[in-house]
């Protein structure tokens, strides 16, 4: 059996984290379904994705659209409560160094652009969509290995500009000073947030409703800490109506290290 909760991985949330999954694996057992006793912190998310043994992960849009959908049970999306989204959903921040002059994203059209992960919602399908509704697409793109460095690219001058998760930045302007360096240039539209998965045989029900107990039950300290309100349930075919970039979109790409989403 396998579970982890990686998506959002600060140090400084790894405590809230651990006793959050201690609650959903009691409701668990009290519904007679085993779990790991703790969350795996090591493993490669993809190959977590797809165990057959999996118990409880969190994915992102992209990877859920592209390869995940018909191998995994959707279980529920926890909300975050981001500003000016629905329920269980989220946008991205595009973000340039504090000194750069350019106001709007067409300034940035031949700038150097970094992301994440090809596979990524936030850094590149949302920054896609948006840049194409403005008429073009970064040509010049480097790949960063996560959002915590493509924020350092930005705040060092090694890139331009970046897509950032809302959560994600919400835990950088709190957990570093890089915030000191970056301003935002705009957000883009919302999409469904990061969901939680269980193996295909998983009972959605169950496991739904064990989150939902286990979050009431979390200290209101490390339920702000992780940010989470509530647990809601978004469709399958609303996962599925987002486009993915084309391939050519990343053809060429530069990368500087592997990361996570």
């Amino acid at each position: 059996m396998i579970s982890s909760l990686r998506m959002y991985e600060f140090p400084e949330l790894q405590n809230a984290l651990n006793n959050y999954w201690n609650l959903i694996h009691n409701e668990l057992l009290s519904y007679g379904i085993n779990s790991p006793l703790s969350l795996d912190t090591s493993s490669n998310e993809q190959q977590v994705w797809l165990d057959p043994n999996l118990v409880l992960a969190q994915t992102c849009g992209m990877p859920y659209r592209k390869f995940l959908h018909e191998k995994v049970t959707l279980i529920g999306t926890p909300d975050f409560g981001v500003d000016d989204c629905h329920e269980g959903y989220y946008n991205s921040v595009f973000i340039s160094n504090i000194n750069d002059s350019r106001k709007h994203l067409f300034d940035f059209k031949d700038a150097l652009f970094t992301y994440n992960m090809v596979n990524s919602q936030s850094g590149l399908a949302a920054a896609y969509t948006d840049a194409k509704k403005n008429g073009f697409w970064f040509k010049r793109r480097i790949i960063s290995g996560s959002h915590k460095k493509s924020c350092e690219m930005v705040a060092n001058g090694e890139a331009d500009i970046a897509c950032i998760d809302a959560i994600t930045w919400r835990f950088i302007e709190k957990y570093t000073s890089l915030k000191k360096y970056i301003r935002i240039i705009s957000k883009t539209d919302p999409t469904p947030g990061l969901p939680y998965i269980s193996s295909i045989e998983a009972n959605q029900s169950i496991v739904f409703n064990s989150i939902k107990i286990a979050l009431e039950k979390l200290n209101n300290n490390e339920k702000k800490m992780l940010g989470i309100k509530r647990i809601v349930w978004i469709t399958k075919s609303e996962y599925l109506r987002y486009e993915n970039p084309p391939t050519d979109a990343t053809r060429g790409d530069l990368s500087i290290m592997p990361g996570s989403y």
